[in-house]
């Protein structure tokens, strides 16, 4: 529960005004007839010149699916307000690679008990041995012994949302 209840939360984050002018660009760039709009094409072509990766027709669904359906795409407003989202998600899940490689000390892709005791140590001092037990078991899903980065990513999620923190606390 510790993770559930002392989740990571991502902060809110705003554009450079030179980010902001890039991806205007990159919309006006892929919207070539100037219709005002990107359509699932134009919009798959976007996220590759600013992301560097086609999405996924899964992705791409959903995008077009949170669409008004009174217009026929993504106006830029949308547009700039989907990639700010996707950028702090970018930049969120960085942050978590991040804190995986510094409690990662052996560089094996893993983090066992003794590296999560090293790290609370630094972090939380005081925190019991039992209570750290309690956390690496709680983030070792498969509880091989092993904390992978999806199973750290997992846990620091886990504590982002309300409804499932609820439904933990109730277990």
């Amino acid at each position: 529960m510790f993770f559930s209840q002392a989740g990571a939360r991502p902060r809110m984050w705003e554009a450079s005004p030179s980010e902001h002018k890039k991806w205007v660009e990159v919309f006006k760039a892929c919207d070539e007839e100037n219709k005002g709009y990107l359509s699932r094409e134009d919009f798959k072509v976007a996220v590759v010149m600013l992301f560097g990766y086609k999405p996924s027709k899964i992705e791409a669904d959903a995008v077009m699916s949170s669409v008004d359906p009174n217009t026929s795409g993504i106006l830029l407003k949308e547009f700039l307000d989907i990639v700010r989202k996707k950028k702090e998600a970018q930049l969120y899940r960085n942050e978590i690679r991040h804190i995986f490689t510094a409690f990662d000390r052996h560089y094996r892709g893993y983090l066992t008990l003794e590296d999560f005791k090293k790290a609370f140590k630094q972090v939380a001092p005081k925190l019991s041995e039992r209570i750290i037990l309690e956390v690496f078991r709680e983030v070792d899903q498969d509880s091989d012994g092993h904390v992978s980065f999806k199973d750290f990513e997992y846990a620091m999620n886990y504590g982002q949302n309300p409804i499932m923190r609820k439904t933990a606390d109730k277990s």
